[in-house]
């Protein structure tokens, strides 16, 4: 038993030596040579693993507490950054606060608040325009409301709800602009209307920036309707038009007010890219490829609710005038000269004023009488000629013989000569001149022979010789050469029993859906009415015979033919000239021999024109209060 004890703790004991041993050893004591060997073979090997160990564990511990402190101080740090964050977004708003408050809407480019004023004929059919900008403001009002919703659908769906910007197509634009990229659309109808009419175009972030606050604010301070009204007067639609005013009569020939729905999309559809669409009608890739936007734009109308599923089916894409238009350097613009001088009178403004104040001038002229002048007269009228002695047919001498012209076969020309035609039409006791055919090409010759020239007058006069003459008119047969004008308003007196009525060619001056004139007859008595009647008599050969007649003549150089009843006035005035060449002066020359039936044709012609023959139509059923009691107005033919 103690035996066993002892070997059991010889035992031990010599584990516990072997045990200090290896401590001893490790200690890097030297000696104990035996012991040392076994120490570092296998008990080495163990306690370097061992090591390897702990120095893993110390890693893992200082891990662990580095994650513990880590989720210990989370809450803190995102709290500072959430602070960070917060303040940084304060200082953005609050400067975008201040930048709201100091951005003023500014005033609209001196351009787009110019206008041009447009005339238009006594049916309203577009004459011409003066201004700088073909550019005329309306009030939205006068835009049917298809036609809006048709601009809303092709440019700015969310128009109605939105706050004035599209933060999707900003960040895109400032995105493209940073990056190089090629330039983004997709602005608001608010932020094209600030764009356009109130900042320049030019793409940067600045500008982009101030257009948003612009248009945040303008959202904020004008109605959806306001907007849309200064966006649909300034925008651009190609062919020259600025606004929907003048894209109407660019493309459609009318007014805004009477575009139907499908003119309407159409025109919505070409504000996507105007220079390319406005050549639609003309050309058939265009017109291919506006048809499928203008369906895009129908579509979205209808789905909106805009229009009716039956307009939607029922719409067809509407015809386009020819593109690109005719110049109005023709006689046309003698008829502008007129009615601006005359309009800017009445107004007591300057024509530079008029011509920039966006106005739409009624005038008094028959333009389909007036191009049936013009056709007329071009024949043979301001055309050089070199015409000899010839005889003339038997129709010519037929002519000739009813016009009371004289013997111009026997006449001969030489050199170049010049015709020159002026017509006069205008309203007995009225006043008003349906036709003033001054010249062909207003290019070449501006000066309107019908209201400024002076022809003379010869025999054309005789009729009021002897009788005494009031003003107007007392001067009248002292006067060598009158106006065509002139004399067609001293034959229109006679016509309505001795009552004068100034001539004027403007019935009626607007802007912006107001009336601003509206012309009324200036009448006054200038001779007795026996006296008209002795007229009436001389012209007619017999009483209540219609029309009258005269024709008149200086000597071969000038041939006058006036009709009239109490209708309508109307005087062809003729005369010859030989063209100035250098410093020489141009010299009266005699008619050919053609005048007198080319006279005759365009009397007959424009009388047949102005003067309706249709059966069962009655004048005296078309009242003229600028006419005696039982007097009417002239029938003016349909058209």
């Amino acid at each position: 038993m103690n035996g066993a004890d002892v070997d059991t703790g010889g035992r031990a004991g010599g584990t516990g030596v072997a045990v200090i041993a290896d401590d001893h050893d490790r200690g890097g004591g030297p000696g104990h040579g035996p012991g040392r060997g076994p120490g570092r073979g296998p008990g080495g090997g163990r306690h370097g693993a061992g090591g390897r160990g702990r120095l893993m564990a110390g890693l893992r511990r200082r891990l662990v507490k580095r994650r513990i402190r880590i989720r210990r101080t989370r809450g803190r740090r995102l709290r500072r950054a959430l602070v960070v964050l917060l303040a940084l977004l304060a200082n953005l708003v609050g400067a975008a606060v201040v930048a709201y408050h100091l951005t003023k809407i500014p005033e609209p480019h001196p351009e787009t608040a110019m206008q041009s004023t447009v005339f238009v004929d006594d049916h309203g059919d577009y004459l011409g325009r003066r201004g700088p900008v073909d550019r005329q403001e309306i009030p939205l009002s006068q835009v049917p409301r298809y036609v809006q919703e048709a601009v809303i659908a092709a440019e700015n769906r969310s128009f109605r709800s939105d706050t004035g910007i599209s933060p999707r197509a900003i960040a895109r634009a400032a995105w493209a602009t940073v990056s190089g990229g090629d330039r983004q659309g997709g602005s608001t109808i608010t932020q094209q209307y600030v764009k356009n009419a109130l900042l320049s175009p030019e793409q940067t972030l600045s500008r982009k920036a101030r257009e948003a606050l612009i248009s945040i604010k303008l959202d904020r301070t004008r109605s959806k309707d306001e907007i849309l009204q200064g966006y649909l007067n300034t925008v651009y639609f190609g062919r020259g038009a600025a606004g929907i005013q003048s894209a109407a009569r660019n493309y459609f020939g009318v007014d805004a007010k009477d575009l139907t729905v499908s003119q309407g999309a159409a025109l919505a559809s070409v504000i996507n890219i105007p220079s390319y669409y406005e050549k639609a009608g003309s050309d058939p890739k265009v017109t291919a490829k506006l048809v499928d936007r203008w369906e895009w734009v129908l579509d979205a109308m209808a789905h909106s609710g805009a229009i009716t599923s039956a307009q939607r089916a029922g719409a067809r894409f509407p015809a386009f005038r020819f593109y690109p238009p005719g110049d109005t350097d023709g006689q046309r613009q003698y008829l502008i000269d007129a009615a601006a001088s005359e309009a800017a009178d009445r107004l007591g403004i300057t024509e530079d004023q008029l011509a920039r104040g966006g106005y739409t001038v009624r005038t008094t002229f028959d333009l389909t009488a007036q191009d049936a002048t013009a056709e007329l007269a071009a024949d043979g009228t301001e055309k050089k000629t070199g015409e000899k002695t010839g005889e003339k047919t038997a129709e010519e001498k037929a002519a000739d013989a009813k016009a009371g012209g004289k013997k111009r076969a026997e006449v001969k020309t030489s050199g170049d000569v010049r015709v020159h035609t002026a017509v006069v039409a205008l309203v007995p006791g009225d006043g008003a001149v349906r036709v003033l055919y001054g010249g062909a090409d207003y290019a070449s010759q501006p000066f309107n022979d019908a209201r400024d020239g002076a022809v003379e007058a010869g025999t054309a006069l005789q009729p009021f010789s002897g009788m005494k003459l009031l003003a107007p008119l007392t001067d009248l047969t002292r006067t060598a050469a009158p106006t065509p004008l002139r004399l067609a308003s001293a034959y229109a007196t006679a016509a309505a029993h001795g009552v004068y009525a100034t001539p004027y060619t403007v019935a009626k001056i607007t802007r912006a859906g107001r009336t601003l004139y509206e012309a009324h007859p200036r009448t006054r008595t200038a001779m007795t009415r026996a006296d008209a009647g002795m007229v009436a008599k001389l012209l007619y050969g017999r009483l209540d015979a219609a029309p009258a007649t005269r024709t008149g003549a200086a000597g071969l150089r000038t041939l006058w033919q006036t009709t009239y009843d109490e209708h309508l006035t109307l005087t062809v005035a003729l005369f010859a000239e030989h063209p100035a060449k250098g410093k020489k002066a141009a010299l009266p020359a005699p008619l050919p021999y053609t005048a007198g039936s080319r006279s005759l044709s365009v009397s007959e012609g424009v009388w047949s024109k102005i003067v309706g023959t249709a059966e069962g139509h009655d004048p005296a059923a078309e009242p003229n209060p600028g006419l005696p009691t039982g007097q009417t107005k002239p029938i003016l033919a349909t058209r």
